[in-house]
């Protein structure tokens, strides 16, 4: 048959449809830009300039203070940083089995090397968390939380207020991984009790790839993971104390940050809510147009009432089809951009039961169109039959 135009349904991974005002203000900065902090003249000041106001704008979306936002390379990055700079040898973190690599190779890790003890609350047939196990894994040297906010595989959200909230009464500091959920549902650090915020700003962000951080409550303090220059201070043997620059060494990606603060702007322009609506309607219609097709298995927490929010993510098996072969139909055949496999997410595929095939997902976003849902729920039933 001949393939559609490309329908782009892997928005989980990255957006790859961009607000152009992003791709303007990358190529603007690639040509206008110096080095931010590393000069006095007006290129390098125009750097420091859009970094400062972009940390300002992240400071506003999720409540914190806008010199203790870090600029990282990504969310896997930021959590690193977080991990290695606030564990220490012989104390005991809780996790999730929905966690995603970036923070379970860290925690294997800091386990392997530093005699670090890690719990993983598990979850119910559907991927759930069974958010009970954290009162009963809570021990004498229990020192740090770590959570991702939504799952990648399933898109259920953990109720990140009520664990901030645990978190903060047993004096637990408290790690979100905002991956999925940054820039499409609201976060509040102070009112969700929350220390470390670890996001990308490739995803629903809408930003170029490349650019994240991490948001640090007042207080908190936090181990330079790697340390060099910063523009100053530079006759110190040992990095600077202060945030932001304790935690950035070396030249910041100052074209990256330039795209996201005019990603920043769109979302404000566009209001988050109005995204999250978007998203969720086409998610919602996706899963009522497959979920009773024969053969086809849904997995996760999805249910149409309003008020249940949850990542535009539907996660799917067709028959006893390899997860990938599917893929490929759907790419080859149909012109269907989704992910198969694993998706970084091993212990959120044996809470499933899917880890020898996997699973294929389709993850929504602000530039996908009803259209397109429609007909990508027309391949499933057309490969399912």
């Amino acid at each position: 048959m001949e393939p559609y135009s490309l329908i782009y349904l892997d928005n989980a991974a990255t957006t790859m449809q961009k607000p152009q005002v992003v791709v303007d203000a990358v190529t603007k900065a690639l040509t206008t830009m110096g080095n931010a902090s590393r000069g006095s003249h007006a290129e390098s000041l125009k750097a420091t300039r859009v970094d400062f106001v972009c940390r300002a704008q992240l400071a506003q979306l999720f409540n914190c203070k806008p010199d203790h936002v870090c600029f990282a390379p990504n969310s896997t990055g930021a959590l690193n940083i977080a991990l290695m700079g606030l564990i220490n040898p012989g104390d005991h973190v809780i996790s999730t089995v929905t966690e995603h690599n970036s923070v379970l190779r860290p925690l294997y890790r800091l386990r392997a090397e530093h005699n670090v003890e890690v719990s993983f609350v598990g979850t119910d047939e559907v991927g759930r968390l069974k958010t009970e196990e954290f009162e009963s894994f809570l021990k004498s040297n229990t020192k740090l939380i770590v959570v991702n906010h939504a799952s990648n595989v399933t898109g259920n959200m953990a109720d990140i207020a009520a664990i901030g909230k645990f978190a903060h009464k047993h004096g637990l500091l408290f790690v979100v991984d905002a991956s999925q959920t940054a820039g499409v549902i609201p976060i509040d650090m102070e009112k969700d009790n929350i220390d470390v915020l670890c996001f990308t700003g490739h995803k629903s962000l809408m930003g170029p790839q490349g650019i994240g951080g991490l948001c640090i409550r007042e207080g908190v303090d936090i181990r330079p993971w790697a340390v060099g220059g910063t523009g100053v201070q530079s006759y110190l043997k040992t990095q600077p104390s202060d945030y932001p620059t304790r935690l950035e060494a070396g030249t910041l990606n100052s074209h990256g940050i330039a795209g996201l603060s005019a990603a920043l702007n769109y979302l404000k322009d566009t209001g988050l809510d109005t995204i999250e609506h978007h998203e969720d309607e086409l998610m919602k219609n996706f899963y009522e147009q497959v979920k009773d097709i024969p053969s086809v298995r849904v997995y996760g927490d999805i249910t149409v009432e309003e008020n249940v929010e949850r990542a535009a993510i539907v996660s799917l098996n067709v028959g006893d089809y390899d997860s990938g072969a599917v893929s490929d139909h759907l790419a080859e055949d149909y012109g269907i951009a989704t992910r198969p496999g694993a998706h970084c997410a091993p212990l959120m595929h044996k809470a499933l039961g899917t880890v020898e095939q996997g699973v294929v997902r389709f993850s929504f976003g602000w530039f996908n169109t009803q259209e397109e849902v429609d007909t990508a729920a027309k391949a499933i039933m057309e490969i399912a039959r």
